[in-house]
C-alpha cells in the first residue's frame, strides 16, 4: 500500500480521510472565505502533501460547489504533481465566483484523487485507425 505524507498549517484542521463510497476525497478551506461576485481568488486548503513517485493529484469542485457558492474552478482542473511536495506547498483551490458568498471555516469545497502520472509513449502516424464511432454528441441523450 502506499503511503501519502500530510502536512497540515492548522492543528484544528479536520484530517482527510477516504470515504466508503467513491473514490475521491474531499478536501476544506483553511479559513472563512468571502467570495466578490466576479472575482478570483484562490482558497486555503490548509495541507500539503508528499506524494508517492511516479504519482499526481487532480482536484475538482464538488458538486455542490456551484449551488452552495455559486463558484466555478477555474481551468476545468487542478493538477498536482509530485514535486509540490515541499513545506510551504499549500495546495489551493483556484475559483472564480458568479456571486457574492461566504464559505465557512472547514466546509467541504472540493475534492481529489491521486493517480498514476501518464506513462511515457510515443505518436506514430497513420492513414486509417480502422474504427468509427460517429462523432461529437453521436451517442445520444437517453
Amino acid at each position: 500500500m502506499l503511503k501519502v505524507l500530510v502536512k497540515y498549517f492548522d492543528e484544528n484542521m479536520p484530517k482527510i480521510e477516504k470515504i466508503k463510497i467513491g473514490d475521491w476525497i474531499d478536501l476544506r478551506c483553511s479559513n472563512e472565505v468571502f467570495l466578490t461576485k466576479e472575482n478570483f481568488l484562490l482558497i486555503k486548503l490548509g495541507m500539503a502533501m508528499k506524494l508517492p513517485r511516479g504519482y499526481e493529484a487532480i482536484i475538482a469542485p464538488r458538486s455542490s460547489s456551484f449551488k452552495n457558492w455559486g463558484c466555478l474552478q477555474v481551468n476545468g482542473i487542478g493538477i498536482i504533481d509530485e514535486t509540490y511536495c515541499g513545506d510551504n506547498d499549500e495546495w489551493l483551490w483556484a475559483v472564480y465566483a458568479t456571486k457574492d458568498a461566504k464559505i465557512e471555516k472547514y466546509s467541504r469545497v472540493c475534492q481529489f484523487r491521486i493517480q498514476k502520472k501518464q506513462p511515457k509513449f510515443t505518436f506514430k502516424e497513420v492513414c486509417f485507425l480502422g474504427n468509427s464511432r460517429g462523432g461529437f454528441g453521436s451517442t445520444g441523450i437517453k
